[in-house]
């Protein structure tokens, strides 16, 4: 689905990306996890093709994706911060990602899921933040691309919202899709991911299952298996 081949990029004298190879086979979801500043968000934009790398590779189904738009119409994003003209109706705005993308859509059981229902006809500057990121979990699913990339989809939800969109993960799993999640909630992480690719200063560092990522620290528990993978005991 994804491969990645010595990817670089630098932001002015800031080495972003240093190499980077990486593969993802077809289906399972994958957490994209590391400190900040490590790369992840590059790492995610140029799979997108919203950063250009100075060098290496990004192929998305077998294909480069340099000079080659079309690709995108396959996958479904979900930004860390969603941006929309805030005088926009929600209504409006499903209405609006729908022309732009031209696919079939079920936005139907998604607004249903998310208990969305009172607040299609109110403007956007007008919903808390936890109902705006329910319209954008709902914009991301409705079409049915088999690549999803989840950046933070956590932010603002609460326990009901978390529960369904963890539901809705899984059942886009079983149907063959590849996702890619980042996110700080390593609860979340624990429950969902199928691997974890952990990015150190632009390179991948580990790539593996929790239990892998578990034994290689020595740690009984996902939140000290993270924490221990910089120290000098998770090299030994």
């Amino acid at each position: 689905m994804i491969q990645l081949e010595k990817l670089h990029k630098k932001f002015g004298r800031n080495q972003v990306l240093s190499g980077v190879d990486l593969s993802i086979g077809d289906g399972g979801i994958y957490a994209v996890l590391g400190p900040n500043g490590s790369g992840k968000t590059t790492l995610i934009k140029s799979i997108l093709g919203m950063v250009v790398p100075h060098a290496g590779n990004v192929l998305v189904s077998g294909k480069n994706v340099r000079n080659d738009w079309r690709y995108r119409q396959n996958i479904d994003y979900l930004p860390q911060i969603a941006s929309f003209p805030g005088n926009l109706k929600v209504r409006e705005l499903i209405r609006m990602i729908k022309d732009l993308r031209q696919k079939p859509s079920d936005e139907d059981n998604l607004v249903q899921l998310f208990a969305l229902e009172p607040f299609l006809d109110k403007k956007l500057r007008t919903l808390s933040g936890g109902t705006r990121q329910k319209v954008n979990v709902v914009l991301t699913f409705m079409f049915d691309s088999p690549l999803i990339i989840l950046d933070e989809p956590t932010t603002g939800l609460d326990p009901a919202a978390l529960i369904r969109l963890k539901g809705l993960i899984q059942r886009e799993k079983e149907k063959g899709k590849t996702i890619l999640i980042t996110s700080h909630i390593l609860q979340f992480v624990e429950e969902v991911a199928d691997e974890i690719v952990y990015l150190l200063e632009g390179k991948v560092y580990f790539r593996g299952s929790i239990e892998q990522l578990k034994n290689k620290t020595g740690q009984i528990d996902f939140e000290h298996a993270i924490a221990a993978l910089t120290t000098p005991t998770a090299n030994a």
